[in-house]
């Protein structure tokens, strides 16, 4: 038996697997996120150890046999968050996420200070990334930058609780603006420009190779016998290509989670910064991946939902689906800016947007006008990771908003691209993660034989009838952000502490 512990945003989700792949049951646990100012987007890391046990807990209730013959575990997470530890390994504040802005001005500093930057990492500086949070940290809180001895990324944190030590792996730390993302190595310069230098960073290993062994105190309370491997693991949406089978050059896979992200699998290190596109070492070794990222994707539906007090996002769903041809041709253009946008605009100020709202606009209309904006962002995230180079031959869907066959379909349509609905899509970065356990603790285990892609449980095909007014509207969607790019600078709109 292997587990997968995938560390979001929103939940953590732990997946136990058999030794045939078959998924046999999920834990789960809510996680809150504090937004105390405007760009800002925070989480307790203890809260992440907490809902990891109740997780735990609620696997070992229904199948504690199975969880008690667990021989290794993966390791899965939000990227790019903030924890920083003293040298006592205690949190000295909030940990600062993947979606929280306010280090844009830092991103200038940093690209200023090491000219070659992209090159060396392959990426632009970001707001998201972690290397200028440090940098913000440093001019906003210098007692707590002058006391940390060690930042860490998220699932990183819950593999100190579980192991007690100091270890990342590749794909989540490319996503760190640290990372020589070509040499798969911590680069000294990058690091000295953030004031920082190895001593602070955690030992760097492959996603599949042993990344720890779980601490004996934790292995007898859940029941387990003898050492259990924790695998080096992956960032989320590497996690989520490993347990969809996108392990090889051409592979793709579109990730419908609190964000949006285009991935595209590749076989050598082909940077394309100037689009916003990432390049990141991929889970697995001699692979890389390039990635468009939206900030703000279910995590929107997840919004209107609650603002216009429908039942629930399916529910929501439901009613737009219900409307005809001619009520989504009217219904109000969205921006889905609500975090900022990343993948093409790079933009920390760019914010959500409603056009075109009228007296008859109701709520169907509003859900429908935000699924569509969100699969005009993805549709900008293809467009561009295409641009790159990065052509998907076959495209998996993934995350909780693959459950609806109507946005899915809607999606398929703005790409033009046919969507694999795969069994256990939903829980896709848990299972990579519990893949990649596999891999540590397995010696016979093969990339070839574990990392297969699951059975296909539907096709979500283009529909014609829909993309001549989806085309229309797309138009009018990428029309909108240049004239608002100046207005969402505004003084009060960027104001943080």
């Amino acid at each position: 038996m292997y587990l997968g512990i995938d560390v979001g945003t929103s939940e953590v989700k732990i997946a136990l697997v058999d030794g045939a792949q078959r998924l046999v049951a999920v834990g789960r646990a809510a996680l809150d996120v504090s937004r105390p100012h405007p760009l800002w987007s925070e989480q307790d890391p203890d809260s992440w150890v907490r809902a990891t046990e109740a997780a735990i807990a609620e696997l070992g209730a229904g199948h504690a046999a199975e969880l008690a013959a667990v021989a290794g575990i993966g390791l899965s997470g939000q990227m790019h968050g903030a924890v920083l530890l003293d040298a006592q390994d205690r949190v000295l504040r909030p940990a600062i996420l993947w979606n929280d802005t306010r280090s844009a001005a830092e991103c200038a500093v940093l690209e200023a200070r090491v000219p070659d930057a992209r090159r060396l990492t392959g990426n632009q500086a970001m707001p998201g990334f972690t290397a200028p949070k440090l940098l913000w940290v440093a001019a906003h809180e210098p007692e707590i930058f002058r006391r940390t001895a060690r930042v860490l990324l998220p699932k990183d944190y819950v593999r100190l609780w579980l192991t007690g030590e100091h270890i990342s792996e590749m794909s989540d730390a490319a996503g760190t603006l640290w990372l020589d993302v070509q040499q798969r190595t911590w680069c000294d310069a990058m690091l000295a420009a953030t004031g920082l230098d190895r001593s602070h960073m955690p030992r760097l290993v492959e996603g599949s190779a042993p990344g720890g062994t779980l601490r004996a105190e934790l292995a007898r309370g859940w029941g387990m016998a003898g050492a259990v491997v924790v695998a080096g693991g992956a960032g989320d949406n590497a996690a989520s290509a490993v347990g969809l089978g996108v392990v090889a050059e051409g592979q793709g896979l579109l990730s419908l989670g609190t964000s949006g992200v285009f991935f595209v699998a590749r076989d050598a290190y082909r940077p394309a910064p100037e689009r916003g596109v990432h390049t990141f070492c991929h889970a697995l070794p001699g692979m890389w991946h390039q990635m468009a990222v939206m900030l703000s994707a279910a995590s929107c539906l997840r919004w209107v939902a609650q603002l216009t007090g429908a039942a629930d996002e399916a529910a929501l769903i439901a009613e737009a689906e219900a409307l005809g041809d001619d009520a989504r041709a009217r219904a109000p253009v969205f921006l889905p800016y609500l975090s900022g946008e990343r993948t093409p605009h790079n933009d920390a100020f760019a914010q959500g947007v409603w056009f075109g709202l009228r007296h008859d606009t109701g709520r169907a209309e509003l859900g429908y006008s935000v699924l569509e904006g969100v699969a005009f962002g993805l549709g900008d995230g293809h467009a561009a990771v295409r641009e790159a180079g990065g052509q998907a031959r076959s495209v998996a869907l993934t995350g909780g908003g693959s459950k609806s066959r109507f946005w899915a379909r809607l999606i398929a349509s703005v790409l033009d691209v046919p969507l694999a609905l795969p069994e256990g899509g939903e829980v896709g970065a848990a299972l990579g993660a519990a893949r990649l356990g596999r891999l540590a603790a397995d010696s016979g285990a093969t990339i070839e034989s574990v990392c297969t892609a699951p059975p296909v449980i539907a096709m979500a095909e283009p529909v014609a009838a829909w993309q001549p007014d989806l085309q229309a509207r797309q138009a009018r969607f990428r029309a909108l952000y240049p004239p608002l790019y100046p207005l969402f600078r505004s003084p009060e709109r960027s104001h943080a502490p």
